[in-house]
Order: structure tokens, then sequence, then C-alpha cells
């Protein structure tokens, strides 16, 4: 640890602050329950405890909130001088003290947005400490961190991507370890689906480009030796098969390397068979009714509970560890 120069008060930092700590700089907000899950081992009673300790101190601040909704907590500026200090901060961008302020001022818009990112964080933590084959490596919900720029096929110009989350998974073996690789985009169900099919399009070929071999320190000619998934999480049911299947409408088709879920899925059990594939809806509604392969693509917006309940009944559901 380095020479801390701030005034802890009667607190003893412990190593794991520092890691709490440098959690809450990266993901901007997080609840007690994240905190919990991702810091201490799930023990909520003690978590609470270390969390008044914390605050006392002067190193995590609460947003106001009704009485109805959960603490939300953000970092200081004196826990940011901490975690400089003690050079927790190399891999960030730089910042600014009041920039630091106006991150965590952010819209209820993008605050409930952040807060489902962190959910699903969580879950993925809870499930993973009782695995003995798996473990979490890397999970950044930085988006600037893993930002790419790629291009939508057909479309020729440029798109900025910024990713929800970046998460590197390693499975031991007894010959070795190894590394799985995802991208997380959680759907806020505000946006416009071509936005969120261009997006899509653009991991595709960032993959497929090289773009993503190269970023992790290879040649372009060598993409297939860095592959990588994209776990997009929706509201529902019906919003994870409307996209499925402007995926399959897609030009060209996407059929793999996107995986759907949902977010009440994702949050009870992320390991579970949860997961779809854009061919998995494709195998359920070909030749019936539902069916929009044979028909000119119509983008307007209508409901189908009948075939919600198809897919539900009929498609083949992954285990994202497994597949």
């Amino acid at each position: 640890m380095a020479n801390l120069k701030i005034n802890l008060g009667s607190l003893v930092f412990q190593e794991r602050d520092f890691t709490l700590l440098r959690g809450l700089f990266e993901s901007r907000v997080m609840t007690a329950g994240h905190i919990a899950a991702l810091y201490f081992d799930g023990k909520r009673e003690y978590t609470k405890k270390r969390l008044q300790k914390l605050k006392a101190a002067g190193f995590i601040r609460e947003r106001k909130r009704q009485v109805n909704e959960p603490s939300v907590l953000f970092l200081t500026r004196k826990a940011f001088v901490a975690l400089k200090l003690n050079g927790d901060l190399s891999e960030y961008p730089s910042l600014a003290l009041t920039a630091l302020e106006k991150r965590a001022n952010v819209s209820e818009k993008t605050l409930r947005h952040e807060l489902e990112v962190m959910d699903v964080k969580a879950a993925f933590h809870s499930a993973l400490t009782k695995s003995e084959k798996f473990t979490v490596a890397h999970f950044s919900t930085w988006p600037q961190l893993y930002e790419f720029t790629a291009v939508r096929s057909g479309h020729g110009a440029e798109i900025l991507v910024k990713p929800d989350g970046f998460i590197r998974l390693h499975e031991k073996e007894p010959d070795g370890i190894y590394e799985r690789t995802f991208f997380l985009e959680v759907d806020r169900s505000t946006e416009k689906q071509d936005i969120l099919i261009d997006r899509a399009a653009c991991y595709v070929d960032f993959y497929r480009s090289g773009g993503f071999a190269v970023r992790s320190g290879a040649l372009r000619s060598e993409f297939d030796k860095f592959p990588f998934r994209v776990l997009m999480v929706f509201k529902n049911a019906e919003r994870r098969n409307n996209t499925a299947e402007r995926l399959l409408n897609n030009n060209p088709p996407i059929l793999s390397q996107i995986y759907l879920t949902t977010f009440a899925e994702v949050t009870a059990d992320p390991l579970g068979p949860i997961w779809i594939e854009p061919k998995d809806y494709r195998a359920v509604i070909d030749g019936t009714p539902f069916d929009t392969s044979r028909q000119l693509p119509s983008y307007a917006y209508r409901r189908q509970p009948e075939r919600e309940a198809l897919v539900e009944a009929k498609i083949r559901k992954f285990r994202l560890l497994e597949n």
C-alpha cells in the first residue's frame, strides 16, 4: 500500500476498502446490495457496518432518495484523492475533481440503467463464487475503456460503440487456464430497435475485421483466435424476440455471436439455461404464422402474445458456459 497522506480519522483502512472504492469509482454508483455481492461474499450485515464506517470517515456519500428506494452510494472527493495517492487509478482516464462530482450527478434515467448494469454484474459475481471451474478475471463497466468504432454492414460510416460491460472469465482445466470473453449490453427499452441492430452488426464487424484482435495485441488476420460473444439483456421476452427477429432480417443475417436473455432471468441465474441465439428463435418460428423470412420486413410495432407463448414453450435455451 502506498504511503497514504490523507486523514482517515479513526478508520483502519483495509486493502478491500481500496478495492471497493476503486469499484465505486469505475461504476459511478452502487447500492449496498451490489457492494455486498461484489466485495463481501453477500454478507449484508457486515457490508452495512463497513459502509457506515466509510460514510462516517467521509469516503462515501448517499444520493437523495425516496423512503421506499434503495440507498445509492457514490464516491467523495476524499476517496478520489485517496485512490490517486494509493496508485489505484492509473488505468483509468484522467479525471478532475469537478468531473468526478458531475459523474455522480446523473439523471434518473441514466441512474436506473447503470444500476441495472450493476445488478447484472453482481449476479455474475454471486453465481461464479460458487463455481469451482470458472472465475471472474475482469468485469469492467466503464464504457470509455472498451469503446470502439466499427462499420455496420451495408452502411459504410463508422459507428462508435460504448459497451455497458466487458467481461473476461477464466476456465480452469487440467492442462491450464482458458479465457472466455464477452461484451455486455443492457437494453434501454426506450431505445429504437434500429440502434440495437446497428450495435450488434458493429460487434460482428469488430470481430471479423480483426479490430478486437488488434486491440488484444495481435494481427487482424488472426481474428479467429480472439473470439467473443455479446450478451444482450432485455426488459422482457417480447423485446428479446423482436430483436432476434430483426437480427435474422439483417443483411447479412446475424445468427450467432449475439446471446440474448431477459433481465429477470440473468439476475436470477446468469449461468443457467437462459440464453438464446437468433438461430434458436428462427428454429421455433420457422413455418409458423410468425415466420417473417418470406415476407417483406415490417418494423411497425405490434404485440404478438401468441408468438411470445410459442417461443417460450418451444425455444432451446442454453447455459452460457456450456455452449
